[in-house]
């Protein structure tokens, strides 16, 4: 589902649930997330303060149900780029790409899924599977990496989390224009991100050194763990 850009004002088509959710990404879009407000959505899409109500008991059910729309965009995203016929390394590094593309292509979603406007999660469980549910896939692909050989045999709770932290600190970054232009088209640098995130994930035979990278890293933790072990 494409973000919707451009909505024309006011309420019309009779769809109040589409109406509001439309407005409230407008609003994200234009002010942020920390600025939504049901009177705002309201005004946004032409009905009166109390409209919105027959669907959102609350602003937090508003950025509940904005943010599960999202994930559920998310997931569907994931999935659309899982190649069957490839392995779960190249999968891997496919929905990282992909993953990058849904932030930049959803930027209202989003903040929103992420963002400062999002409180308990407990009151919203249709939320949280879905979250869980986008999540998921990155986890099943983990998993499936794992298993074949192609991925260190780490836990696959701290592969995932490694994976996701890596690629969604870049989708941030793009979504809130922290780089510069001359970094290069939002694609391009979730396909070397990825690259690189592949490169520390994947399975090293026994005995087979590091990369010089890998070396360096591991000299520096070594080096703080010594010193530490001094104090």
């Amino acid at each position: 589902m494409a973000e919707r850009k451009g909505r024309k004002a006011g309420y019309h088509h009779g769809d109040l649930r589409r109406a509001l959710l439309d407005a409230a990404l407008e609003q994200v879009r234009e002010e942020g997330a920390a600025a939504l407000s049901l009177r705002e959505v309201a005004r946004r899409a032409g009905v009166t303060h109390a409209a919105p109500y027959r669907h959102f008991a609350s602003k937090e059910a508003l950025v509940a149900a904005v943010a599960e729309e999202g994930f559920h965009t998310l997931r569907e995203t994931l999935v659309a780029a899982l190649d069957p016929a490839a392995g779960p390394r190249e999968n891997l590094g496919r929905i990282g790409v992909a993953y990058v593309r849904f932030a930049v292509a959803h930027p209202s979603h989003f903040r929103v899924m992420y963002g400062a406007g999002q409180g308990d999660a407990a009151p919203f469980p249709e939320m949280v599977e879905a979250g869980r549910g986008a999540f998921d896939v990155l986890v099943h692909t983990v998993e499936a990496g794992v298993r074949a050989g192609e991925l260190r045999d780490d836990p696959v709770p701290s592969l995932s989390l490694a994976a996701w932290s890596i690629v969604h600190g870049l989708a941030s970054l793009l979504v809130e224009g922290k780089l510069p232009p001359e970094a290069g088209r939002p694609e391009d640098l979730a396909r070397v991100v990825t690259g690189m995130l592949m490169r520390g994930l994947v399975s090293r035979g026994e005995g087979e050194p590091a990369s010089d990278e890998g070396q360096a890293i591991e000299r520096g933790t070594t080096r703080g763990r010594a010193s530490r072990s001094k104090r």
